[in-house]
């Protein structure tokens, strides 16, 4: 047979009947994920951007109103409140939280006996710190009469209402942020345990002390997965809502110190009515997400280190 008949076989085996049930089969079963992209994901995506070109108060029928909606960005005063409550919060706790995560995961890479205890214990708060209970929580520890100033007052200081006070509303949702370190930490200790041993003990023998170690071998070498860490932290904080809402009762007080952005989103569309204007805020999140990110990957190029 020649090459050409064997190319000509090939080809009608792969167009054959048994083929072409396969096919079938296999779009039957993507089928339920195609509907969920389309009705869940796509559409409603992009349904929103059309929305954010309109005056829609959710019971009389959209109007077009062109770019009213980014004009009433520009001169509102409580969304750039709400914007330097959200810079404020995510520039502050993220690297707090990161750095906290990377010194846990370098004990923990020390060996420590019960490792999968230690490991579990502190991976707990990242799948609670989002959750209301906590908020709720967090809400009483740090109230007037909370846990915080009892321990204050055992030593004699005279504690203040730390959720009530513009001054340091803020400062502690993101000591909560800070606590929720657990699955950075979890990928910084992945980190550490591909790093080969032997850059240690070749620095060991020529008598390098740990925090040149530390400088020049495990920061160059982990710094791919704090790249991702930071990438993925930053999205995470800019998206936060639960913590802000709970503490403050959907007001974002005192004084608008924990108004997040999303909480001033849900705020125009689900308590305004003004969806028009909260499909607009929904589009300037994801721009400045966006934004964030590519300016994070454009200076990974300058520090971030792939051993190729």
């Amino acid at each position: 047979m020649t090459a050409l008949g064997e190319l000509r076989r090939l080809r009608a085996a792969k167009g054959g009947p048994g083929r072409k049930r396969e096919n079938r089969a296999a779009f039957l079963f993507l089928l339920p994920w195609f509907a969920g992209l389309l009705f869940i994901t796509a559409g409603p995506i992009a349904v929103s951007f059309v929305l954010g070109f309109t005056d829609y108060n959710l019971i009389e029928a959209p109007e077009f109103n062109g770019l009213d909606n980014v004009q009433r960005m520009l001169a509102d005063e409580r969304l750039h409140r709400a914007l330097g409550v959200t810079f404020t919060y995510v520039l502050v706790s993220v690297p707090l939280q990161l750095a906290c995560a990377l010194g846990l995961a370098l004990l923990l890479d020390r060996g420590l006996r019960g490792l999968s205890f230690y490991r579990s214990a502190f991976y707990l708060p990242s799948l609670l710190g989002s959750s209301v209970a906590i908020a709720v929580l967090w809400r009483q520890i740090f109230g007037a009469e909370g846990m915080v100033n009892q321990v204050l007052g055992l030593i004699g200081v005279q504690g203040r209402g730390w959720i009530s006070d513009p001054d340091t509303a803020l400062s502690t949702l993101v000591v909560l942020n800070v606590w929720t370190f657990g699955a950075p930490m979890i990928i910084f200790l992945a980190g550490l345990r591909q790093i080969p041993t032997m850059y240690y003990e070749a620095a060991s023998v020529d008598g390098a002390p740990k925090w040149t170690q530390f400088r020049r071998i495990t920061l160059p070498l982990l710094s791919p997965i704090i790249f991702f860490n930071l990438v993925l932290q930053i999205i995470h904080a800019f998206q936060s809502f639960t913590q802000a809402f709970v503490v403050s009762g959907g007001s974002g007080g005192p004084s608008d110190s924990t108004l997040f952005y999303t909480l001033y989103l849900y705020q125009r569309g689900f308590q305004n009515f003004d969806m028009g204007y909260a499909s607009a805020l929904a589009w300037l999140l994801l721009v400045i997400i966006g934004a964030f990110t590519a300016v994070n990957f454009w200076a990974a190029k300058h520090w971030v280190f792939y051993d190729d």
